[in-house]
């Protein structure tokens, strides 16, 4: 009986590879998953704490006729919906922040798989490239410049952007609760309204994209896409 220990093959080594990268690229699809669920959650937690304030302010406007008490009562209860939305907003662009490193991974690790397997390429429809277009391919993205990435319509459709929209409106209203309380006239209630929802909305406007200018190291794309390159 021969006793010859077969020679080494390259497809050997390449399979391993391949149920290594196979097994981090689960892993990753499951870590971002957990990422969807917590932003969702901290979502409904937020509603949740904007509806039944509101309605908690509908059922004290019936006693109290929208005097003083009600301001009293409105003012502190509508300033914690605001912190609680802030802090909403702020752990949802740290979210995004990790979604996007996962996508960066993924990316990554298809890169790798393209470089064991090119032949495969014509059937992948996300992208083995792992700077922003490559991103932005793989979440589904249409294909864009970073003007329109950042563009005001975009930004609203997000979450951390729809948030913005409530908590500055929230502001508005303490705003305006506020100049009820000190006596301003009607038109002056309007304009302290419009203009706290103005300061409120630029300043957490600008939050986000500060954070969306935010790059570390490790994602600095080591396989950029063809037209970056060029």
């Amino acid at each position: 009986m021969s006793t010859e220990i077969p020679p080494f093959r390259p497809e050997s080594g390449a399979a391993t590879k391949l149920q290594i990268l196979a097994t981090e690229h689960w892993s990753l699809l499951a870590t971002r998953a957990l990422t969807y669920n917590e932003a969702l959650s901290r979502v409904t937690i937020f509603l949740a704490i904007l509806s039944g304030v509101v309605i908690a302010l509908a059922l004290v406007a019936q006693v109290s006729r929208f005097g003083p008490g009600f301001i009293a009562i409105a003012i502190p209860l509508l300033s914690v919906v605001a912190f609680t939305g802030i802090s909403t907003i702020g752990r949802l662009m740290r979210l995004n922040g990790d979604d996007f490193r996962w996508v960066i991974g993924m990316n990554r690790l298809r890169h790798a798989y393209l470089e064991l397997h090119p032949e495969l390429e014509p059937f992948f429809v996300t992208s083995p490239y792992d700077d922003l277009t490559g991103a932005l391919q793989t979440i589904g993205y249409p294909p864009a410049t970073g003007r329109r990435v950042g563009s005001v319509l975009h930004a609203l459709q997000a979450l951390p952007g729809m948030l913005s929209v409530i908590v500055a409106s929230v502001v508005g209203a303490i705003g305006a609760l506020t100049a009820v309380a000190i006596g301003v006239r009607p038109l002056g209630v309007v304009l302290a309204a419009g203009a706290s929802f103005v300061v409120a909305m630029v300043l957490l406007t600008r939050w986000g994209r500060r954070g969306i200018r935010r790059s570390e190291p490790s994602l600095e794309p080591r396989f950029p896409s063809p037209r970056s390159q060029g």
